[in-house]
């Protein structure tokens, strides 16, 4: 099956539109997620439940990107059963304006999530969100030097080989590195415009919008890709070795 997040206008409430992938990506059903703007969608590694970030802000085609419900957000972490549609563990961010955007998740079932807070400029109220789905344990991070994140977090990325997770802030030309088993801060890469994160054999490969394809590890960072291509926020993995 393929699981896609979208918005149904007219009410403004949010779905999971389920499509088999067997059978011409016919359209199966939606799913119910009980709250505005679906972002990004994850499965769990039991196989059954799905992570959604809700990011709790209404718009509408006729309005272009105008935000319309900013004094009254309600975004949420979500776990959603696949099949029944339930929901079975809603966490909601410490502020209502805090948009849960981008998130990744563990072989143990820890997620790790990004957020962008859409209030006052001079407020700097975290910005990443850790779950741990068996324990129900709903925690937030604040970083070192907070404030240089600019709230804004574009990509979640986790290396289930070295425990790392990646989190990425375009506006303020930073990707943090976290353990994401302990939630502590490990290390922040200066990169300009960072927004993509992928996990790549124990290394991390992020994109910029300024242009340029970069690799970090222990430390390091270096450009692998001079073309003037720029690249957004969202990026996969084949798994297949260049040919």
């Amino acid at each position: 099956m393929l699981y896609v997040t979208a918005n149904h206008y007219p009410s403004g409430e949010g779905r999971i539109l389920v499509y088999d992938a067997q059978h011409e990506y016919q359209l199966k059903g939606s799913l119910e997620v009980g709250g505005i703007g679906p972002h990004e969608v994850r499965l769990h590694p039991d196989g059954q439940t799905l992570v959604v970030a809700l990011g709790g802000i209404r718009t509408h085609p006729d309005h272009d990107r105008m935000k319309l419900n900013l004094s009254d957000m309600q975004p949420a972490l979500l776990l959603l059963d696949r099949d029944s549609g339930r929901v079975v563990q809603r966490h909601e961010p410490s502020h209502h304006q805090l948009s849960c955007r981008h998130i990744d998740v563990s072989p143990e079932g820890i997620v790790i999530a990004g957020y962008q807070f859409e209030g006052p400029t001079w407020e700097t109220p975290p910005l990443v969100a850790r779950l741990d789905c068996a324990q129900e344990a709903f925690s937030e991070i604040r970083l070192p030097a907070q404030s240089d994140l600019r709230n804004y977090i574009a990509s979640v990325a986790i290396d289930p080989v070295s425990h790392v997770a990646a989190v990425t802030a375009p506006r303020g030309n930073r990707a943090v590195l976290l353990d994401y088993l302990s939630g502590e801060h490990l290390e922040t890469l200066e990169i300009t415009d960072v927004a993509g994160a992928i996990a790549d054999k124990q290394a991390f490969m992020f994109t910029s919008g300024m242009g340029g394809i970069h690799r970090s590890r222990a430390s390091h960072v270096n450009r692998i890709e001079d073309t003037d291509l720029r690249w957004d926020n969202h990026l996969t993995s084949t798994g297949l070795a260049p040919g």
